[in-house]
């Protein structure tokens, strides 16, 4: 089968609020690219100072006229170019978000999908240290594993242990065989990346349960940069490995 790779360029205009005054004179985009029959990436990018755009990778998975979006672009405009595209061009409905940690890179586009009635999950853990960072919060929590249909088809969210951040969780979609592992999987050849959240002594402990518990995972998708096979968590685990 022939993928497909979508790139929806935006230019932010004037009345940009202040939360992206930083790149209101710039070309933003959101890439949205198929990974599987029943799957999408979602690419948008942050703005980080002294590097320049970021790239934050998401997920689209749908099985009929239904679609859970897999955390939100980083921002509100790009947001809203992904629910135009889940809705418009693969004229499906979007029955929920899910938010892997409480992170901009996962929820800072929240505010959106709320704004249009969508539901949004995420652990309890997540909630918690949201409304403590002050932003905008998942309505509905979960203790360590919830099952959401999708059409006639189930996507496993569940929390294995802490890693970047305590909340971390991970998306399983089994008819595309594709596992989101959020900022909790690395891209191959890259380094830790932020630790400030981090536990690093549990990490690769956890990431070994996520290896033992979807052996049978072909598609595995870091929350920055490049997707790959199970090779990502093998990589992860040895990034982290040698802590004490």
């Amino acid at each position: 089968m022939k993928y497909l790779r979508f790139t929806i360029c935006l230019l932010l205009l004037s009345c940009v609020d202040k939360t992206h005054e930083s790149t209101s004179k710039e070309a933003q985009k959101i890439e949205i690219q198929q990974l599987a029959t029943s799957s999408f990436l979602h690419i948008s990018y942050l703005n980080i100072e002294n590097y320049g755009p970021f790239p934050c990778n998401g997920l689209i998975v749908f099985d009929n006229n239904e679609a859970v979006i897999l955390d939100t672009p980083v921002d509100s405009i790009s947001a809203i170019e992904l629910i135009s595209f889940v809705e418009d061009s693969l004229k499906k409905k979007i029955k929920a978000v899910v938010i892997n940690h409480f992170h901009n890179d996962c929820l800072g586009g929240l505010n959106v999908f709320h704004g249009k009635g969508i539901q949004s999950y995420s652990s309890f853990k997540t909630i918690e240290l949201a409304k403590k960072d002050g932003v905008e919060v998942p309505r509905n929590g979960f203790d360590s594993v919830l099952e959401i249909k999708v059409g006639v088809e189930v996507l496993v969210n569940q929390f294995f242990g802490e890693g970047h951040t305590p909340d971390n969780i991970i998306n399983y979609w089994a008819k595309d065989k594709v596992l989101f592992g959020g900022c909790l999987i690395k891209e191959r050849g890259s380094g830790r990346g932020n630790l400030a959240d981090a536990n690093i002594i549990e990490w690769p402990k956890t990431v070994e349960k996520v290896r033992t518990h979807f052996k049978e995972a072909e598609i595995v998708v870091p929350g920055h940069g490049k997707y790959g096979g199970i090779e990502l968590l093998d990589y992860t685990i040895e990034l982290f490995k040698n802590e004490h």
